[in-house]
């Protein structure tokens, strides 16, 4: 069953539960009011009939009783006298059936009755008051068919019923609206996900009217996640097409050399040895470039971190000595609290670290300062160098994919130009930031930012 179907189906129910409701609670008060009034004013009457039986003499005679109820009788009613044994001691009718149906009944206390009786196979209710007659020792009796009250509960009852469909086939309408009004963004979400489905092609849903409902910040939320989705699909295009434009150089001059080796043969030492190197060094390159290919894929993946602490004095001093021993470098560490800590993934922190000192190595050739400082909410690593430095033009480009500063000399170390990106994302992953500042010739100042929480 569709939604629009059982929002429509659900809602018109709800309303026709809740007007029957109402309904039932019109029709018993209405019921009961005019009920009430009809047995004030027969309470009324008869106290009327006392007052002025007392005021005179009791009725000796059916003639004296009719002269004095007859002014009292309505169409089809009756008023009686009775005793203490519950016998008629006199009585007025103009409906002997209703009185031949009422037996006479003895009360020392006022006392109401309604009652329901058969006639013509047809329901009649009848309203009965009894009220003690203190002079006489004995009861008035009074008792008269609720004629307006059958034809009022007939008319309620056809305006109530009436007015249940008309409210029913309302709600019905009503429905059907409210459910294709809070179906048509989700129609709308539903044929652009088949569009996406058949053309393989990542768009948006349009949003027409601000609604400020859930319904469209849903379409909001997809439009986000749709626009994240074309986001990675570019830096995944951009991604392929850089890492082609990067293999193809060292790939050519593999072939190259390889079909001088075919063409020449190793007849000649000297241009075989030189071949050789040239493939030997181009193979490493490839390869380095691809372990920071599958770096670089790995924290943009958004794998789980490892995290736990860490004593980055102790952590890092590990870290400069083994840098320092491979590459013969002055590298110095300098930090005021020896107990220094941070929560962190202890592999990909160091990856960072390893990265900022490499290009440090690379692009100068004094020593190279590591600081480590904290305030309140963060933890801070600073690596500074003395070397060539940053221009300042370059420095909106230097965390994009395969972005040299100098190509040349990038080719001479080895750089790949993925290594402060690989550094950002890893930052990133530990809601962190990392921060260059550099002056051209003056060196490049690199720092990572850890929050603490």
């Amino acid at each position: 069953m569709k939604i629009t179907t059982k929002i429509n189906l659900m809602t018109t129910a709800w309303i026709l539960c809740i007007l029957l409701a109402v309904n039932a609670v019109v029709f018993f008060s209405f019921m009961k009011i005019t009920v009430n009034m009809e047995t004030n004013d027969l309470l009324q009457k008869a106290n009327n009939l006392i007052k002025e039986m007392e005021r005179g003499e009791s009725p000796s005679s059916p003639s004296e009783v009719k002269g004095i109820f007859a002014p009292y009788l309505t169409n089809h009613s009756f008023i009686r006298m009775i005793k203490h044994d519950s016998q008629i001691a006199y009585q007025a009718t103009n409906d002997k059936f209703l009185a031949g149906k009422i037996k006479p009944k003895f009360v020392s206390k006022k006392e109401t009755e309604r009652r329901t009786i058969i006639r013509n196979d047809k329901e009649e209710q009848i309203l009965i008051v009894r009220v003690p007659i203190p002079s006489e020792e004995g009861t008035l009796e009074v008792a008269e068919k609720l004629s307006g009250l059958e034809l009022a509960k007939d008319v309620l009852l056809s305006i109530l019923g009436f007015c249940t469909f008309l409210g029913a086939l309302l709600a019905l309408l009503g429905g059907r609206w409210l459910s294709n009004l809070i179906m048509r963004p989700i129609s709308n979400m539903i044929n652009t996900m088949e569009d996406i489905e058949q053309s393989g092609i990542p768009k948006k849903i349009v949003i027409q009217d601000e609604t400020k409902d859930e319904l469209q910040k849903m379409a909001v939320t997809f439009n986000r996640m749709i626009g994240r989705l074309e986001d990675n699909l570019e830096k995944q295009r951009q991604f392929i097409s850089d890492a082609s434009h990067e293999l193809k150089t060292p790939l050519t001059v593999i072939k190259s050399y390889a079909d001088l080796l075919l063409r020449r043969g190793l007849q000649n030492e000297e241009v075989a040895h030189d071949a050789i190197e040239s493939i030997h060094s181009e193979a490493t390159r490839i390869q380095k470039m691809t372990e920071r290919f599958l770096d670089l894929a790995d924290t943009e993946s958004g794998n789980l971190l490892e995290m736990k602490e860490i004593n980055l004095v102790h952590f890092c001093g590990n870290i400069l000595k083994q840098i320092a021993s491979a590459y013969k470098r002055d590298i110095d560490l300098h930090y005021q609290d020896a107990a220094l800590s941070t929560t962190a993934d202890e592999l990909k922190l160091k990856q960072a670290i390893i990265i900022l000192i490499d290009n440090a190595i690379k692009y100068s050739t004094d020593k190279i300062d590591v600081y480590l400082t904290e305030t309140d909410q963060f933890t801070l690593i600073k690596v500074k160098d003395y070397g060539i430095g940053i221009p300042e033009y370059e420095m909106d480009n230097i965390f994009e994919r395969f972005y040299r500063v100098d190509k040349a000399r990038s080719r001479e170390t080895g750089g790949t130009g993925l290594g402060l990106a690989i550094a950002k994302n890893i930052m990133k992953q530990h809601h962190g930031e990392i921060k260059v500042k550099s002056s051209e010739g003056m060196g490049t100042e690199v720092e990572l930012i850890l929050p603490k929480s």
